[in-house]
């Protein structure tokens, strides 16, 4: 084996990945985990897996720990240390038009607009973009409003927006305005002091009192936001901070972020991985726990692919661990990243030792909540598993499918099938199943067919994915229903799980039906089990719903587009590949309409009534 750089990976005797690490002798790394003794209970269990490995040789170290964050992420390796978050990071997006347009944004970045964050939640991105419009009073509507306005609405009223839409502003006032809040947002916020306070006295020299008062209020306004937040005089004009704590509880770990943008602390969020005991050397398990989710925050390549995403990563972390040399080989990868210097600061002075307190105190708070919350599922859980007689050591491998059909008197039937298991719902796994070809409001055949569907190679399913309980909203038909298919499947039918709601629908009054001799149960609303079942069903009815009424309103939409005389199958295939679906063909003025090849100007009308 190579003593070059690079990473390895860990497979069992099913080809499934383990592990993912890194190394810089990959000798010497790889033969280490089968000659040393002194392993963790978890490295020792992985140890014991272990069939093959398999390497990948870098030029440097830092190679090496830029494609172990990727590969990590990509495979999702069972034994590594993996931070989920389901949602992207908010940003405050200020659009590239002549009279850019503020709005909070999530997504992928471009070089067509301008952006600023991460922000660490939604709020943060609501509170900027309400300073925006009071002290600037940028717009935030839609294109389709702005486009279509002859009069100033109500934002212009209670002066939260100069009005673009109408002429009541010149390109060049506006744009100044737009400067001022770009320099607000990276900081600048004496000089935009500065620049409001000469504005407002060169207007009251021209004897232009009533702006002159509007400007004034305009600063009181900035004055009160500026005075409200915690500042800080950051070292070398930085104003761009993050602020990490990890801590741990009673063998939990949490990794609490919190930021700093322009100066201004916008809040934190708490971040928990997958890999949740503690068992060794807590310092040390720790900064591992920090160098995985640095490595995974700020070394992913999907942030990397624009300059726009490199301006996002700040330059200086204060963080409540020394990483050591890993904290070094971290801080180059960075530098690499951003041709720009970076700092991690241990011991932080004044104001950044305040926002570290705050964050670890965050960080704790946050941790006693989830311990609370999980030893609630817990009890949930067992109590479920004990009921049922299920054979499973572990709570977390508790595995549970639902399914839920959905409709509107038969029109855009849907099923939904939610997944819980580690003691929640696992969001990223849930599924939406298009019922087609049977007799709408057939809810015995929609059933028949997404268990079809679902189960088709059940035999193939890796062990973690084999479900313990397939949970099927209703009776004895829907059970019947899953009965004869996972039959057909070769599937055991003690998994299925009917769930019969009770008189009047209420929580507690639900029987447990079962698709082989067992009798049905009635386990009352003091079962905590069944409150677990009754958790995940009315999840699984959730997301069916809400993907039915997706799915019946885009059927609505086209069918009106189809009602209109004159748009045949091509034009409308025109119009959808054109504006990029039916909201998009709703969204468009008529000028735009028109500008569709066979689209005149009075079918464009026709199809603007017709969708408003």
């Amino acid at each position: 084996m190579t003593e070059l750089p690079g990473v390895y990976r860990f497979f069992d005797s099913n080809k499934n990945i383990l592990y993912v690490g890194k190394a810089k002798n990959l000798k010497k790394r790889v033969s280490s985990y089968f000659q040393r003794t002194q392993l963790s209970p978890r490295i020792t269990r992985m140890v014991s897996k272990i069939n093959h490995f398999e390497t990948t040789i870098t030029r440097t170290e830092t190679e090496a720990l830029i494609l172990e964050n990727n590969l990590i992420k990509a495979l999702a390796p069972p034994f590594n240390i993996l931070f989920r978050d389901d949602k992207s990071y908010p940003y405050l997006m200020m659009t590239g038009h002549a009279f850019p347009r503020i709005t909070s944004y999530r997504g992928k970045t471009d070089k067509k607009n301008t952006y600023f964050g991460p922000f660490p939640n939604t709020w943060a991105v609501r509170n900027s973009v309400q300073i925006l419009q009071k002290v600037f009073l940028l717009r935030t509507c839609e294109d389709t409003v702005y486009k279509n306005r002859s009069r100033p609405c109500l934002l212009h009223q209670i002066h939260r927006c100069s009005a673009p839409c109408v002429g009541l502003i010149a390109t060049s006032e506006y744009a100044k305005d737009v400067a001022k809040a770009i320099a607000f947002l990276e900081g600048n916020h004496a000089s935009v002091m500065h620049d409001l306070e000469n504005k407002m006295l060169a207007l009251s020299d021209e004897l232009e009192f009533e702006k002159a008062a509007d400007v004034r209020d305009r600063i009181a306004d900035l004055s009160g936001v500026l005075q409200q937040q915690s500042m800080d005089a950051a070292a070398d004009g930085q104003t761009n901070i993050d602020i990490l704590a990890v801590v741990e509880k009673m063998g939990q770990v949490c990794v609490n972020l919190a930021m700093v943008r322009g100066g201004r602390h916008l809040g934190d969020h708490a971040y928990f991985p997958s890999v949740v005991k503690v068992q060794g050397d807590l310092q040390s398990e720790l900064k591992d726990y920090l160098l995985f989710f640095m490595a995974q925050r700020y070394l992913d390549d999907s942030a990397q692919e624009s300059d726009i995403g490199q301006a996002q990563i700040p330059q200086i972390y204060v963080m409540n661990m020394d990483l050591g040399e890993e904290g070094a080989l971290l801080a180059q990868s960075l530098m690499e990243r951003t041709h720009k210097k970076v700092q991690f600061i241990t011991q932080p002075q004044e104001q950044r030792r305040h926002w570290l307190k705050l964050a670890q105190d965050n960080a704790e708070l946050s941790l006693l909540k989830r311990i609370s919350e999980n030893s609630g599922q817990n009890r949930r859980t067992l109590a479920l598993i004990e009921t049922l007689h299920l054979e499973i050591e572990d709570t977390e491998q508790l595995r549970i499918e639902c399914f839920d059909i959905s409709h509107t008197s038969g029109e855009a039937t849907q099923a939904s099938c939610v997944v819980y298991q580690k003691h929640a719902m696992q969001n990223k796994e849930y599924r939406r199943f298009n019922i087609e070809g049977i007799t709408p409001g057939d809810d015995y055949a929609a059933m028949a067919q997404v268990i079809g569907r679902r189960y088709a190679a059940f035999q193939e399913l890796p062990p973690e994915k084999v479900p313990h309980i397939i949970l099927v909203d209703g009776g004895k038909g829907q059970v019947e229903v899953a009965r004869q298919i996972l039959s057909e499947l070769g599937v055991d039918i003690r998994l299925i799980v009917g769930v019969a709601k009770g008189e009047g629908r209420k929580v507690g009054l639900e029987t447990l039906i079962f698709a082989d001799d067992r009798p049905p149960l009635e386990l009352g609303v003091e079962n905590a089990g069944l409150m677990l079942i009754a958790q995940i069903r009315d999840e699984a009815h959730r997301f069916a719903i809400t993907g039915m009424r997706a799915k019946r309103q885009k059927t609505r939409n086209v069918s009106r587009l189809e009602e209109i005389e004159g748009i045949g199958a091509k034009r409308r295939q025109k119009l959808l590949a054109r504006f990029g679906g039916i909201k998009g063909v709703a969204g468009a003025t008529i000028e735009e309409l028109s500008q569709v090849e066979g689209i005149s100007s009075s079918l464009a009308q026709q199809i603007y009534k017709q969708l408003h």
